[in-house]
């Protein structure tokens, strides 16, 4: 691997920091993830599985409903600390049809009462009246898919809101009673400035929010953008652009007093996604709807990603999923991968002593050029990306994949 000297490096560790990483405690508690797959419509840099045609909305929450009473078993027993409705647009949904949800997991599995309990929302389905609903009922962390504050740019990614509606959903959530928020942006879009990127991380800050996500936009095929890259009309943005407006949004966030925990997560202390911190943890979560993984410790499953043909099969009393059984080096690579992305960094020794490899025995050389071109540290047995290391992390963490 090359060194690459126009990424300023800025080492940014938080291995002593107030967020628990125990890897102990990953089997003692799950996560549930409930797809819901429908948007009001495409916006063109998305290739999640959704559906703009919410005729088969009501099946669908039926289906769903079918299927945690299915899986009940999936997990057997091990309390879950985390819910999360993610999609498309789970705010699309009722208060009605997220409370009928959110009983049947109760009915089904051992929720604690603590548990965090998150909505995906996007600010134009946002009414005081419903914020209210969902506070009531028991949802007590807001992702709103704010993506960026400058209208022109909105219309360009098709999105169906305004800034100022998504100022204003930010405004009725703290008065819905909302204490945990995070907020949705992306940078490095084609025909935006670092300049744009910064007075949208300026935006965003002056909400407080307690958790921001900044994603990278990356043009992805069977989306308007992969069809207007394919057709030239759009590139990608620069590299060294790109790498500069990830940096400011570190050195921004960091300034207003953000843990930079995982590459495009920020949060306020204690106010990380236990949720997601379940996945880069190798934790175990259930997957409800269309789309949707599972993991068990053992196998790892997907449901179909079709909406008829899910319907269908679950109504049919059938689960329409697909398993896959982890070998030991899946397991490996998986915890690499992930655990790399975060400030807690990819634990060696653990990784030694679990499975009987030594990544600094074979990874030796590998690991010096990483560190020599200022792109990760090592201490003591851990291994941590520097923020130039960070844009280059699924490239370190597949260099350090075992085979087999």
């Amino acid at each position: 691997m090359a060194c690459y000297p126009y990424i300023p490096v800025i080492t940014s560790l938080c291995y002593n920091s107030q967020i628990p990483w125990i890897k102990e405690q990953i089997k003692s508690h799950a996560g549930i993830y409930l797809h819901i797959p429908f948007c009001k419509q495409a916006c063109h840099y998305c290739n999640f599985h959704f559906s703009t045609k919410v005729s088969l909305k009501s099946l669908m929450i039926d289906s769903m409903l079918k299927e945690i009473a299915l899986r009940q078993d999936y997990l057997q027993g091990i309390p879950i600390t985390s819910i999360y409705f993610g999609g498309g647009t789970p705010s699309l949904l009722t208060l009605s049809e997220i409370e009928r949800l959110l009983h049947q997991l109760l009915r089904f599995f051992p929720i604690v009462p603590a548990a965090e309990i998150t909505l995906e929302a996007n600010p134009d389905d946002i009414t005081l009246e419903k914020l209210q609903g969902l506070h009531h009922m028991g949802v007590n962390r807001l992702s709103i898919g704010i993506q960026s504050f400058h209208d022109k740019v909105l219309r360009y990614m098709n999105r169906a809101h305004t800034s100022a509606m998504a100022q204003n959903s930010v405004k009725w959530a703290r008065v819905a009673g909302f204490d945990n928020l995070n907020l949705d942006l992306i940078y490095a879009i084609p025909g935006t400035t670092t300049l744009d990127w910064y007075a949208d991380l300026t935006q965003a800050l002056l909400l407080e929010p307690e958790h921001i996500s900044a994603y990278c936009l990356t043009i992805k095929p069977k989306t308007v953008f992969g069809y207007w890259h394919q057709q030239g009309s759009i590139s990608e943005m620069d590299e060294t652009l790109t790498a500069e407006q990830f940096e400011l949004a570190v050195a921004t966030c960091s300034k207003q007093g953000y843990l930079h925990y995982e590459i495009s997560n920020f949060c306020k202390p204690e106010k990380y996604s236990r949720h997601n911190t379940n996945y880069w943890k190798s934790g175990l979560y259930i997957g409800i709807g269309p789309g949707a993984h599972a993991y068990n410790g053992l196998q790892r499953q997907w449901n179909i990603s079709h909406n008829a043909l899910y319907i269908k099969a679950i109504q049919n009393g059938k689960l329409p999923y697909t398993e896959e059984t982890l070998t030991m080096a899946n397991h490996v690579n998986e915890y690499i991968m992930t655990s790399i992305r975060t400030c807690w960094g990819c634990d060696l020794a653990w990784i030694r002593e679990k499975y009987a490899i030594d990544l600094m025995v074979t990874q030796k050389d590998y690991l010096a050029k990483i560190i020599l071109c200022g792109l990760a540290n090592l201490i003591g047995h851990t291994l941590y990306l520097t923020n130039s290391g960070k844009l280059l992390a699924d490239k370190i963490a597949s260099d350090l994949f075992v085979g087999g």
